[in-house]
Order: C-alpha cells, then structure tokens, then sequence
C-alpha cells in the first residue's frame, strides 16, 4: 500500500552569528567584530502513515508563503510520486519564482532515502563520495578583516594550508562610496599573484557591477591571472543573455551565470544561446534535488558543467551524482567569523572552514536520506513561528 503524508509541520526559527554584520546597504554579509546578526531559516518536517519522516532545514533563503502553499498541496499525497508534484507545483507557482518547491522536494527525497534505507546519492546513481571544495569568502569589510587585497591573498594562502584546490573572492560591495573597483582589481592580482600557482580561482562580484566599462576591466585582470570563472558581474542581476555574451566576446576568462535564472526553460534558454561557459544548480533555489538534477542534465547535454551554489547536505547528495561538477562551494567563509550555516547538526557533518580533509574534500553522507541528523531540541528552543498541515 502506498505511504500517505499525513502532517507537515514548518518551523521558523532563529539563530546568532558572532562578528557578522551587513554593509551599508544592508545586503552582504561582512565581517562586524562584537557585533552578532540574528539570522532566521526554515525546518521541515514530513510525516506519513508508514512512520517514516522526511526532514530538511534549509541553509540559504526561500519564499515562506510559496513553500507554505506547497506545503498545503502535498498533504494526503504519495511522497514518493516526487515527479509528479514537481510538475504539479510548477504549474502552481506559474507566477511566481517557484522557490517554494526545493526545501519540501529536497525533504521528500529525505523521506523516499529513509524509506527504502539508503542515501540520496545512491537513489540517483552514485558517480562519486568525496567532493573536492573550495573556500567562498564573505564580502569585503573595512574592520580589519578581509579589508585589503593583501588581506584576501592571505587568507587564500591559508585555505590552500587546509587543503582546498580552489578560493572565490567576493569584493568590495554596498553603496556607491564603498564599491572599488581598483581594489577589486587590485585584490585579482594579489590572490593571483599569491596562490595562482596552486589553486583555482574564482571572482564572484555577486552583480554588483554597473557598467559594461567596470566589468570588462575586472574581467581582463581575470584574464592576466588566468582565473577559473568569473561568476555574476553586471547590475542585470546575472540575466541578460545578450550582455553575457558580448562580455564572453572580450575576455577569455570563463563566465559563471544562471545562479538567478530561476525556471527550467530559462535555464536552458541561456545555456542555448551560449550566453554562458558554467552554469549553476542550487537545491534550495532551483526546485530541490529533482530540479538541480534537470539542470545537470541539461548542461551535459549542452557539454558544459553545472556548479552547484552554496554548501549543504543536499548539495553534497546532489554533486554525488553529477559528472558534470568540477567543485562543492563552502560559503561565506572568513579568517576571522564563522560560515553561515545554521548550528543545527547532531555529529561530524559540518559547513565549516575546517570541514575539507588534507586533500581538500568532504564526505558525501551515507546514512539514509540526507544522511544527517537534526538537533530538533535546538530547533525548537529557537523557534519564531511555526505552521502545522494536516
């Protein structure tokens, strides 16, 4: 007989984050030494009437009332017929972002890995257990932490000491006073210069940028120091097709994009028009695992590898089964505060600057599902709101 999700429950729930702040604009996160940011995220909860739960807390940021409303449709449904709610609340959410679809389909996947007692990477079809990483770093801060090129290229220098292959800067942001592009510039060359040699580089200026002007001369000094990629650099918000290519047209640095492409046909519409080298996947933000896992496709089809944003256990479990992913991102990492993740693991598994082995990997968790256990003791004492279904 087929399992039936008979309660869903949502918890919001807050967290501290020591020595973290936000720029003069409020967006980025930087480096605020005394200073702690409460920062708030979303716990999931799936139960059925096999007595199997399926489990998420999400890392990043969502929409709370599209998940809400994904929430209402899949009570009394099978939670194994992922495909079909997948469609199903694509079509619901047609005028929206559609981001309220990942954290509950990444839950479901918890669910089906607990069900049939193995991993979410074996269910897709295993291609590997250790994923090489490279270190993400915060935004840059005027507090005497990543406040100077020198700054980042010693913190570079300090990553490859742990054991990572790779390190993105993200630079200078905010208000208009703040942005620099000759520091930008200047913090290219001296990462470059630093640990070029030895690692991959990666420049995120997280759209930032307002002119073609601004990023063609952050691009070429990529190109001098022979970076990786260079990921989301114009103000357009890292979706004009025809903007992307004429700046592909004038560097040789490969371009990262479609991180804030959001929808499947979109996606596949910018990789099409070659407006790309890299393209992006996100559980959280692309429609769970069962979206990310599309877009991965996808990209192969089209001969090109897909980066999946931010850390987590769902992304582990998602580049587990990829060929077509070169690196797992452990962000925002800094030398002097903690990365974002919410505290909310029960054993080994961690985001952290630490968590890469010598050789510069993580372990892909091979419990069922996700393969991490929850500390719901701490979730529920941190708890703002929560929001039942049944």
């Amino acid at each position: 007989m087929a399992p039936e999700i008979s309660r869903i429950e949502l918890i919001e729930f807050g967290y501290p984050l020591a020595n973290v702040g936000t720029d003069d604009n409020g967006f980025n996160l930087i480096y605020e030494p005394g200073s702690t940011l409460e920062s708030e995220t979303l716990a999931i909860r799936i139960e059925t009437d096999a007595d199997v739960t399926g489990e998420y807390v999400l890392v990043t940021s969502t929409a709370p009332d599209q998940v809400e409303t994904c929430a209402s449709y899949l009570v009394g449904k099978n939670p194994l017929e992922r495909e079909r709610h997948w469609s199903e609340l694509k079509r619901g959410l047609r005028k929206y972002d559609r981001m309220g679809i990942g954290p509950l389909d990444i839950a479901l996947w918890d669910l089906a890995g607990k069900r049939y007692d193995a991993p979410i990477h074996e269910l897709l079809g295993t291609y590997r257990e250790r994923l090489p990483a490279y270190a993400s770093t915060y935004h840059a801060d005027d507090n005497g932490g990543l406040d100077s090129p020198a700054a980042y290229a010693d913190f570079a220098e300090a990553c490859l000491e742990l054991g990572y292959g790779g390190f993105k800067i993200h630079g200078w942001g905010g208000s208009d006073a703040r942005r620099d592009i000759d520091r930008e510039v200047e913090t290219v060359h001296a990462v470059g210069e630093r640990v070029g040699d030895e690692m991959d580089l990666m420049h995120d200026p997280a759209c930032e940028y307002e002119t073609y002007a601004d990023a063609l001369q952050v691009g070429r000094a990529c190109d001098e120091q022979q970076y990786y990629w260079y990921e989301d650099p114009y103000r357009d918000g890292g979706i004009s097709q025809h903007a992307h290519n004429k700046l592909r047209e004038a560097l040789e640095t490969p371009l990262l994009l479609t991180e804030h492409v959001r929808g499947l046909e979109p996606f596949a519409d910018f990789l099409a028009s070659g407006a790309t080298d890299f393209a992006r996947a996100d559980p959280e933000y692309d429609g769970g695992i069962t979206g990310a896992m599309k877009r991965a496709r996808i990209a192969e089809g089209f001969g090109l590898d897909v980066e999946v944003h931010a850390p987590g256990p769902a992304h582990r479990h998602s580049i587990a089964a990829m060929r077509n992913a070169n690196y797992y991102e452990i962000a925002l990492v800094h030398p002097d505060c903690p990365n974002t993740q919410p505290p909310v693991y029960e054993g080994p598994y961690s985001d952290q600057l630490d968590a890469v082995d010598a050789d510069g990997t993580v372990p892909v968790p091979d419990g069922p599902g996700l393969g991490v256990a929850y500390d719901w003791d701490y979730i529920d004492e941190q708890a703002i709101d929560q929001t039942v279904f049944e």
